[in-house]
């Protein structure tokens, strides 16, 4: 199912029982109308635009003839409530206002929440105590939860995950702003999103028609461009219809370096090169975060702004064996190449020093990962969150940052299981409470817990801090998370109008010019990497066989059950508008396979373990069984409360790829055609080793997810091939066993039947190797730490 986010900027309005006049009432320079039955839109003839519900109890306060809204209702315009004065007053008058449970809820940072919301699961809601299907409820209504959380926890950042509409999406919004305009001071909501901006492959791309939501390249797809200014148009693009959904901040985006080739997040990194990521990660932001024109509130920021979070803060990139710190197997982070500074760079020199007017990132995200041995202050190895030197030494002191930081998702709750994805990720603070945890993060320097709803371990963590420092200290230690985040809801424009239009919102999300600029970049994101004979393009009406794809029964990241597959890997529909098509080799002029890179899973056997074994298996880059006998004995780093050891070697283990029929397609196909031509697309999340398949391909083509319509454009000349690798390939998997987790582009990598070095930054086009501007700044080029 596609799933949307968004939420834009629109009209908000106020009541009109108050009128503060400094003139007389001919005087006044604002009009109002209605967006629907409850919410009213003011127009300010030399002001912002004011949106407010009529339920909320709000007035509006005439003050030299412009409106304001009176959102704490005391009848007077107070500093946080004016338009015209700087961000930061009003954001430190406003702090200074709220009660340490109101300070508490905004440090809160929602579950995900889908709209509407499942009737089962671990997001699951109820409506009235019903699940949505037999409650009668509205898919734009709130869920119970949602009602709860934002009542009594004052909680005013949430997590978007699926919507059924931008339409439904505007709903939600205004329903959601309209109740907590109502409640307290009138702080509005500021929504997030993770990415939702991928492809669906078989969707077809037609320049006059919309879509649900425009369509982009994966984050290493837009890194394969090398085009920076290709990516700052994705992200002001993205933001327009995120702030159309009525989303404020993204979760995005992820900088950290791709410097383990195993690890299973590669694909949402811009690679493992520290200038290309800075420089696409830099760029990314400018886009999401800077308002131009009439947009413009001040400082860059406005009313088409989205936050961004960058992560994850200091690198999660380089977790021991490429497992990842989602689970307590993965918690680990190691540095054997003494390369921990390199990865702050796509911080330091990039979200924190943009080009566009905001300057820095709105917001910065620790990862899960346990630094190992990095901490040179404190010596403590605790997750990055709880950890003072990496977060108020380095982040906080060294590097100035005064962004909000909010940690990762479910760090402060109970670790059950070192296999589970929806467990507590406490790592290094296990043996804390949870009210512990939440004070250990805050006076690490961290502002907001993420996927925590409830307040009270948050006015735990308080208490502790009055009992260890006073009632003084901890309030301004609170007031300045505060400003911090209430910072990011003021500059977007969310306190004078936090309201949106449905009929806007379906117009700008997924409009046709949006959807073109998402379907241009696809084409430009795909790398050729083998074009033999110059078999590439193939004529249009030639006939094409197409091996079907199985794929066997697995589990999703949430352990989720799905069936075994076979079907074709593309939409047929699409391809017969170019090729003619047959199941018979024997009548094809060339074949067309389509594979994804070998899936060997996460680097734990859950079975081994219950079996007395450790778990602890390698994670494989290639479709063939694999058996590790050059990997590291011991591990670098080990242990946790739910292990009775602390070696984590997989030394003799041995591992399969969940998809090793890919392989077989591959060479099954080229034997069936006998000679005649086999071009490979392969959907790329990490790298591959391309030997096991190479001289079995006439041609090949990686992509970080595009929609099918694009590949066979490629495939058939209608647009050339021009992106580069943002990764290395490596020769075979004792290279990927000797490098270094922690260091970029350390591989030997694979040359192929032509001659050619698959190395970062190489491709093709119909000439040959790509040599340009972006080869010659990026395949040799160094950053360092300033």
């Amino acid at each position: 199912m596609k799933h949307l986010y968004l939420k834009l900027p629109i009209l908000v309005a106020v009541p009109l029982a108050i009128w503060a006049f400094t003139g007389q009432e001919s005087e006044k320079q604002w009009t109002e109308k209605a967006l629907d039955d409850s919410i009213r839109i003011i127009t300010n003839k030399k002001g912002p635009t004011l949106g407010y519900s009529l339920v909320s109890g709000v007035k509006v306060l005439t003050v030299n003839s412009q409106a304001f809204k009176d959102l704490n209702k005391n009848g007077k315009l107070d500093k946080y409530e004016d338009w015209r004065l700087p961000t930061d007053e009003r954001a430190k008058d406003l702090a200074g206002r709220l009660t340490v449970d109101q300070i508490a809820g905004l440090m809160l940072y929602s579950r995900h929440q889908a709209i509407p919301t499942a009737p089962g699961g671990p997001f699951a809601g109820k409506y009235n105590g019903k699940a949505f299907a037999e409650s009668g409820a509205k898919p734009y209504d709130l869920s119970d939860q949602q009602i709860e959380f934002l009542t009594k926890d004052n909680l005013r950042h949430v997590l978007i995950t699926s919507v059924q509409s931008p339409e439904i999406a505007a709903r939600w919004n205004n329903k959601a702003q309209a109740l907590v305009e109502k409640n307290g001071v009138g702080i509005p909501i500021n929504t997030s999103s993770d990415p939702r901006h991928g492809t669906r492959a078989d969707a077809e791309f037609n320049a006059g028609a919309g879509g649900s939501i425009s369509m982009w390249p994966g984050s290493l797809g837009l890194a394969a461009t090398f085009n920076l200014e290709l990516v700052r148009n994705f992200g002001q693009i993205a933001a327009m219809e995120y702030r159309a959904l009525g989303i404020a901040t993204a979760l995005s985006p992820q900088v950290d370096l791709a410097t383990d080739p195993r690890w299973n997040r590669v694909s949402g990194t811009f690679g493992e090169d520290p200038l290309l990521a800075t420089d696409i990660g830099r760029a990314y932001i400018d886009g999401f975060q800077t308002s131009t024109g009439a947009n413009e509130i001040k400082d860059g920021w406005g009313y088409t702004s989205v936050n961004a979070m960058v992560k994850h803060w200091p690198g999660g990139g380089s977790g021991e064996g490429g497992r990842d710190a989602h689970y307590g197997f993965g918690k680990y982070a190691v540095y054997p190449g003494n390369n921990f500074q390199t990865h702050f760079l796509p911080f330091t020199e990039g979200a924190f020093k943009l080009q566009g007017k905001t300057g820095m990132a709105s917001a910065v995200m620790p990862y899960y990962t346990i630094s190992f041995n990095q901490d040179k202050a404190y010596n403590e190895n605790v997750g990055n969150s709880y950890n003072k030197y990496i977060i108020g030494d380095l982040l906080r002191g060294k590097y100035k940052y005064d962004g909000v930081v909010c940690t990762d998702w479910l760090v402060t709750a109970d670790e059950t299981a070192v296999d589970v994805f929806l467990t507590g990720k406490s790592w290094g603070a296990e043996k804390l409470t949870v009210g512990q945890r939440h004070y250990k993060a805050l006076m690490a320097g961290v502002d907001q817990y993420g996927g925590n709803n409830e307040v009270a371990p948050v006015l735990e963590a308080y208490q502790m801090g009055v009992k260890e420092h006073g009632e003084a200290f901890m309030r301004k230690r609170f007031e300045q998370s505060a400003v911090r985040l209430l910072r990011n809801i003021f500059r977007v424009g969310l306190f004078e109008n936090p309201y949106l239009d449905p009929q806007i919102s379906k117009q700008t999300v997924g409009k046709p010019d949006f959807m073109k600029a998402g379907f241009q970049a696809q084409l430009q994101s795909v790398v050729m990497l083998k074009n033999k004979a110059q078999v590439l393009p193939i004529a249009k009406n030639k006939t094409v066989y197409i091996p079907k794809r199985f794929t066997p029964a697995g589990r999703n990241f949430l352990g989720i059950p799905y069936p075994e597959n076979l079907d074709y890997p593309v939409n047929l529909d699409i391809v017969r508008k170019y090729f003619k098509v047959t199941d018979n080799p024997e009548e094809a002029d060339v074949a067309l396979v389509f594979i994804a890179s070998p899936n060997s899973g996460l680097g734990y056997n859950s079975d081994a373990a219950k079996a007395g074994e450790t778990g602890y298996v390698p994670i494989s880059l290639q479709y063939g069984d694999y058996t590790a006998q050059s990997s590291r004995n011991p591990s670098i780093a080990g242990g946790d409360p739910l292990e009775k050891f602390t070696n984590r070697s997989y030394t003799g283990k041995s591992t399969q790829t969940i998809n090793k029929t890919d392989l077989a397609m591959v060479t099954d196909t080229y034997t069936k055609m006998k000679g005649k031509p086999v071009i490979v697309s392969i959907n790329m999340s990490n790298p591959a080793v391309m030997s096991e398949f190479e001289k079995q391909s006439n041609a090949i083509l990686v992509h970080f997810g595009v929609q099918d319509q694009a590949l066979l454009d490629l495939i058939t000349g209608v647009s050339e091939p021009s992106a580069l690798l943002p990764l290395q390939m490596p020769a075979d998997m004792q290279t990927v066993e000797a490098q270094a987790e922690d260091v970029p582009r350390d591989m030997k990598c694979y040359t192929d039947s032509e001659g050619h070095t698959y190395d970062f930054a190489y491709g093709m086009n119909w000439k040959g190797i790509i040599k340009d501007a972006r080869t010659t700044k990026y395949q040799k080029s160094v950053l360092t730490l300033k």
